[in-house]
């Protein structure tokens, strides 16, 4: 595995202390939120929001094995001029795990039922936002649900192909950790990119664990998760789109470039936007997080 130059565990050197960050997003972090929660089909689904209640909704979902965190630092930019909604989907974050399993469809309705719980539904439909795994409930939603949002932007996301095979992890159980340094020092991207910005990965690394009892730490996330989601059909999703679509992507991605994207843009509807972030990896809010938020306020600017 990658250790140099940035690649693998980003934290490795840091000892458990806090990389330094700049004003914005010390700020960030620290503006106000609402917290609250929705029972969708049994699991509990944990969400922050921002914003007014009167503003247009926006609604941002993380990928896989991660949390509300990867978009929450990013929220209070939208903040004055949208309602936002962030939740963490099952099985991952705080909110619940499931015993009967993961699929796309599932965490479409989660999202879906959050924007109604949260406040992004009150203004009418809201825009929803995905990153990586995040991107497939938008779809799913813009082909099934067309009447409860106004817009999706997918970001970073790889549609299944035969060359991209998610395959399951060995066990079922995470690692404890004897300490929160030594777990922070084993957080590392998926997949493995360099990262030049390791207060955020320090971030989203702390909201991702979780003390035992014992006084241990170990990862929040449910591990069947990993090639356990019924991730259905995608491409039908894309064919089906109902809602206007736009594509987000690092163009330093290789998992969201290549053939695969060659034909999301033989397949997505004419005029359908396309934007690279330079500079960027398949993590773009990691990589290139003021870029992305100005990427994102251009595409809501032609659509709320």
């Amino acid at each position: 595995m990658k250790d140099e130059e940035g690649w693998g565990w980003p934290l490795r050197d840091f000892h458990g202390s806090v990389p330094p960050a700049p004003a914005w997003f010390t700020q960030a972090i620290d503006a106000p939120c609402e917290s609250g929660s929705v029972e969708v089909e049994g699991a509990r689904i944990d969400y922050r929001a921002w914003g007014g209640r009167d503003k247009p909704g926006l609604l941002f979902l993380h990928g896989n094995a991660a949390h509300l965190g990867w978009w929450s630092f990013l929220a209070p930019f939208f903040a004055a001029d949208y309602r936002i909604v962030i939740p963490s989907l099952s099985g991952m974050g705080t909110s619940q795990w499931r015993d009967d399993g993961y699929s796309i469809d599932r965490h479409a309705a989660e999202a879906m039922a959050v924007a109604r719980a949260g406040g992004a539904s009150l203004a009418g439909p809201p825009v929803v936002i995905g990153h990586s795994l995040g991107g497939l409930p938008v779809l799913r939603a813009a082909a099934s649900r067309p009447e409860q949002m106004r817009a999706g932007i997918v970001v970073a996301t790889a549609l299944p192909t035969d060359e991209l095979i998610v395959e399951a992890r060995r066990g079922t159980t995470h690692r404890n950790y004897p300490d929160l340094a030594t777990a922070l020092s084993r957080f590392s991207l998926s997949p493995l990119q360099p990262c030049a910005n390791p207060y955020i990965a320090d971030f989203l690394a702390r909201m991702a664990l979780r003390q035992n009892d014992d006084g241990s730490w170990t990862w929040r996330f449910d591990r069947s998760l990993w090639g356990g989601i019924n991730l259905g059909d995608p491409w039908a999703d894309l064919a089906e789109a109902k809602v206007p679509i736009a594509f987000v992507r690092g163009q330093l991605s290789d998992l969201s470039g290549g053939k695969m994207a060659e034909r999301v843009r033989a397949e997505a509807p004419p005029g359908t936007p396309f934007i690279d972030i330079p500079e960027a990896y398949h993590h773009v809010m990691v990589d290139q997080p003021l870029a992305l938020v100005t990427c994102l306020r251009s595409l809501l600017a032609a659509w709320l």
